[in-house]
């Protein structure tokens, strides 16, 4: 069996908004997100990490945030695209495992929302997908609050 494996990185600025999305979860927030798409930090580095362990390339060469296509997307949609096509290319997930950083909001709250809603848009096993936080202790521009970021690592394996 071959193994393949992708790392992948996310962050984006606070802004105007009520809500933040989550690894497809709507979190309440007194800010929302600057971004293109939804801002999604959680599906982003998890597409970058598929992306990235078959080398396809990156979620910006994918869908640029120069294209109207993709403004306001739901990440789900771009995530879904991109397991498409790794499936395509012969592979499937093993395993995943994600680390968001934020000072705020409080993210363990909805750690098991997104899990469900991770492993349902892969149709994989609960078990299969990791969700985990931390802050930064008040260091950086994430721990002074101005945004957020998350990082992804993914285990693919072919079909034989």
């Amino acid at each position: 069996m071959g193994f393949r494996i992708g790392q992948g990185r996310d962050i984006h600025r606070f802004g105007p908004g009520e809500h933040i999305m989550l690894g497809g979860v709507r979190v309440p927030h007194e800010q929302g997100i600057r971004a293109h798409s939804d801002g999604d930090v959680v599906l982003h580095a998890l597409c970058d990490a598929l992306l990235g362990a078959l080398a396809l390339g990156d979620i910006g060469g994918w869908f640029p945030d120069t294209d109207p296509e993709w403004a306001g997307v739901d990440s789900t949609r771009l995530l879904k695209t991109v397991y498409e096509r790794v499936c395509q290319q012969g592979y499937s997930l093993n395993n995943l495992d994600i680390t968001v950083l934020a000072q705020a909001p409080r993210v363990a709250p909805h750690v098991t929302a997104m899990r469900e809603h991770i492993a349902a848009t892969l149709a994989v096993s609960g078990d299969a997908v990791s969700i985990k936080a931390t802050t930064s202790e008040g260091l950086d521009a994430i721990g002074r609050a101005e945004g957020l970021a998350a990082e992804a690592v993914v285990l693919l394996h072919d079909g034989a």
